[in-house]
């Protein structure tokens, strides 16, 4: 199928973010008194916003989520994104076809903030791929699980939604895809996540981002 606009989800689908932010998340919500494991932070935060999380966080903690939290939350997760982070393996050359595929109709649209999102695709080298194409489900109306992120990189694209393939890693990201029309794809390097994403509604699940060139270029 030809594709007229692909849309890339950032992080764990274009970017190695998930272990870092994750594990900022964890020590912080740890001192203030919810202590869990690393997988169980991951099952619980990815594709989500800490703030969505709100009510969770106080529960747990027995403390109010305040803005001075967030801004260390931040501060400590940009510092170690800055640090750490790295390309997922074949993020480059599927950026590439996708570009090659759609005469450079692409977009990438993240469940996060703006600052987050330029500054990992500056740090890992995609920027430039993407430069007046990023959108950020922080400056919608609601983020993902609901499609207004897609609906709005689709819009940008002049692209009908339908015809739009996104790539995506966490079961709200596809779910936000398909609520949007489009055809989704799952980057699933874990068998196991597998059953959740297509129950997601996940039309595919691509073992590693360097199986799309080819998969775009089978039609």
């Amino acid at each position: 199928m030809k594709f007229e606009a692909i849309l890339f989800d950032c992080d764990g689908v274009l970017v190695d973010s998930e272990p870092i932010t994750n594990g900022v998340l964890r020590e912080l919500l740890a001192e203030s008194g919810w202590v869990m494991t690393a997988q169980q932070c991951m099952d619980y935060f990815v594709g989500k916003t800490v703030r969505e999380e709100r009510a969770m966080i106080e529960a747990r903690t027995g403390q109010p989520l305040t803005e001075e939290w967030m801004d260390r939350f931040y501060q400590r997760r940009n510092r170690e994104l800055e640090a750490s982070l790295e390309i997922i393996a074949g993020a480059l050359d599927a950026v590439v076809a996708a570009q090659e595929h759609t005469g450079r109709r692409i977009a990438c649209a993240s469940g996060a903030d703006r600052f987050k999102v330029q500054m990992q695709l500056a740090k890992v080298g995609l920027i430039e791929f993407f430069e007046g194409a990023i959108f950020s489900g922080h400056e919608m109306a609601r983020s993902k699980p609901a499609p207004d992120v897609y609906l709005a990189a689709a819009r940008h694209l002049q692209a009908v939604p339908q015809q739009c393939l996104v790539i995506e890693d966490s079961a709200p990201g596809v779910l936000a895809g398909v609520a949007a029309g489009a055809t989704v794809w799952a980057y699933c390097p874990l068998p196991e996540q597998g059953p959740a994403l297509l129950q997601a509604g996940a039309n595919r699940l691509l073992a590693q981002m360097s199986d799309l060139p080819g998969l775009l270029a089978a039609g």
